[in-house]
């Protein structure tokens, strides 16, 4: 699969899977617009078949519908950055650029989550205050943790009853 039928598949999943696409006939169209931009980008070249995907490998590996949500925010995110320098005079830009941002508006929560973690790998663990606050809330994130472990062993069991495999 090339880079342009990936791109498709994530904006197609993406779409439906947060109700954007109210027919198939809008899929229709934006996958005409998407076939435009891929001759804008020469994505035919065979440098594109080169490697692994670049979206939807990492998109395979988040499971949950709220993981999700985040890793398709940064992922919409990005296809907007590489829109941003296109030109826009062109009605299949502006069309999956449309539809990009209401994309990304219903995905707003999954970007400040985003952003929560990246807060967190700016933490400065060397410095004293730090440590002293994050030992002092140990406890309370271990009861979280246990509890998130337990509704999911919870969950998994439950659903192991119910499988008749």
């Amino acid at each position: 699969m090339t880079f342009q039928t990936y791109s498709l598949f994530i904006l197609s999943i993406t779409m439906i899977y947060f109700g954007r696409v109210e027919n198939r006939l809008n899929l229709l169209q934006l996958q005409d617009d998407i076939d435009k931009l891929k001759a804008d980008f020469n994505s035919s070249h065979s440098d594109v078949g080169d490697g692994r995907p670049i979206f939807t490998e990492r998109l395979s590996n988040w499971t949950e519908r709220n993981e999700k949500r985040i890793i398709l925010s940064q992922i919409v995110s990005m296809y907007l950055k590489i829109l941003e320098n296109t030109d826009k005079s062109k009605a299949h830009v502006r069309n999956i650029s449309e539809e990009l941002y209401t994309l990304q508006e219903s995905l707003s929560d999954g970007s400040k989550k985003m952003e929560y973690l990246k807060d967190l790998t700016k933490l400065q663990v060397n410095d004293l205050k730090i440590q002293r606050k994050a030992v002092n809330e140990l406890f309370s994130v271990l009861q979280k943790l246990a509890d998130t472990t337990s509704s999911y062993k919870r969950k998994r069991s439950q659903f192991q009853r119910q499988c008749k495999c």
